[in-house]
């Protein structure tokens, strides 16, 4: 009877442990999946900053060295083709090396090709530091980092944290733009770039401490798991993967449509409005601080948007939200070489408001097509969508400056801009429906 007795305030005593496990956790601090998640929102705000500064450079390096603006948008043209076509192979690297490595080497990267600048004298090491330098080490903390940080330490609230983590760099660039953009017109364009350095090397100490690559690194499970998630061994095919992937994918229609639109979207935002509206509306006398400020309103705007169109994505068909999107882009965009002014009135406000809660709004719609069209292997092929986004910036990046140098004006690059989203527009309605369950096969 004793030994009875004894059993079974074992087993209460067990039962009591049980159920008290979970209270203690509540009672303890935040899960570390929280404090992996504000890291990797500190380090993609300091990636704003050397997203936000060429824009910024293109006045004060021609007036210093003379280079036309067709070869400073050669060196933005490389840094957001690289930023586009490492994307891919970001995940695979962080598959193989671990996300701490990759992160903190490409910070040390960025930081070296913008700390490098401020000693160069030729327009080929502007090529090399702030092209390939930069456009690698950002490429490395693209989308993937905040996919990866994600998938592997959120099982529940994976939706609200992308959302954070995706707003952080509109957040960035809000923060740095104006900050940049003062720097530059006060004290020249190489303390600019040295604060672009020192905010990258600023972030490694917390990314080396702090992040880590897996949950069961620290013996914890993923936030929200039931589970304990054995972390898995490094994969060294994932970038096969990636490369067998594309392969596949160039042999259907619906994918040069998809990467066209985006391609005409990179060139109509990253490309157009975040290169080349600051030197544009510097040329019809407005301040340079002024630009950048109505720059970073866009920041603030894009965020609304993005939430938006994911609503309206889940209700709608989404080949039509993008013509929609699309053509209500290119439309203000033929009105904007009216607009620019010495001074900020209310109708470039209303562009810049508009500009800005359409800038993303693409993305939700295009990601739900990927899906559809090629279902398990759709992250991997929205990853390849996502370099033509960056080829179609770099490539007006370029020509843009290009331009501004023939004809003296930005005019005929917002023209023809405009018509660049109306063709896109009516790419988006061309495109395919098609059952999800069949497009598995092609992979």
């Amino acid at each position: 009877m004793t030994q009875t007795t004894e059993a079974t305030t074992a087993v209460e005593e067990s039962g009591t442990s049980k159920k008290r496990r979970p209270r203690r956790s509540r009672k303890m601090s935040l899960h570390r999946a929280w404090f992996v998640a504000a890291v990797t929102f500190v380090t993609i705000i300091g990636a704003a900053a050397f997203r936000s500064l060429p824009g910024l450079l293109i006045d004060p390096l021609n007036q210093e060295y003379g280079w036309s603006r067709g070869t400073i948008g050669a060196a933005v043209s490389i840094n957001l083709a690289l930023y586009g076509l490492t994307a891919p192979f970001a995940a695979a690297l962080m598959d193989r090396f671990g996300i701490r490595r990759v992160v903190a080497v490409a910070l040390t990267v960025i930081a070296l090709g913008s700390g490098l600048t401020v000693w160069m004298t030729a327009a080929w090491q502007l090529l090399l530091c702030w092209g390939l330098l930069v456009g690698l080490g950002s490429g490395s903390m693209a989308l993937a980092f905040a996919a990866t940080v994600t998938n592997r330490w959120f099982t529940e609230r994976r939706g609200l944290v992308t959302g954070i983590l995706t707003a952080a760099s509109a957040s960035g660039q809000l923060i740095f733009l104006p900050v940049l953009s003062w720097i530059v017109e006060t004290h020249n364009w190489r303390p600019a770039a040295v604060t672009v350095a020192l905010a990258a090397l600023a972030v490694v100490p917390f990314v080396w401490l702090l992040l880590r690559d897996h949950p069961a690194d620290v013996g914890l499970k993923p936030y929200g798991a039931k589970e304990f998630v054995p972390k898995p061994a490094p994969v060294p095919g994932a970038a096969r993967r990636a490369v067998t992937v594309l392969l596949s994918a160039v042999r259907t229609g619906p994918f040069w449509l998809l990467a066209g639109t985006f391609a005409i979207c990179g060139a109509s935002t990253n490309g157009l409005i975040q290169t080349h509206f600051v030197p544009a509306a510097h040329d019809h006398g407005m301040p340079i601080t002024a630009a950048a400020s109505l720059l970073a309103v866009i920041g603030v705007f894009d965020v609304v948007g993005t939430v938006a169109s994911g609503w309206f994505t889940d209700r709608f068909d989404a080949r039509r939200l993008l013509a929609v999107y699309y053509a209500l882009r290119g439309i203000s965009l033929l009105f904007l070489p009216m607009l620019l002014a010495p001074s900020v009135h209310p109708p470039m406000i209303f562009f810049i408001v508009f500009y800005g809660l359409d800038w993303v709004a693409t993305v939700p719609p295009t990601m739900a097509l990927c899906r559809e069209q090629y279902g398990e292997d759709s992250a991997i092929v929205f990853g390849w969508v996502l370099a033509s986004h960056q080829v179609g910036a770099a490539v007006v990046a370029f020509l843009g400056g290009v331009a501004r140098d023939v004809f003296g004006s930005y005019d005929v690059v917002w023209y023809a801009s405009g018509a660049l989203c109306a063709a896109a527009a009516l790419m988006a309605l061309v495109i395919r429906r098609r059952p999800a369950a069949g497009a598995v096969a092609v992979a």
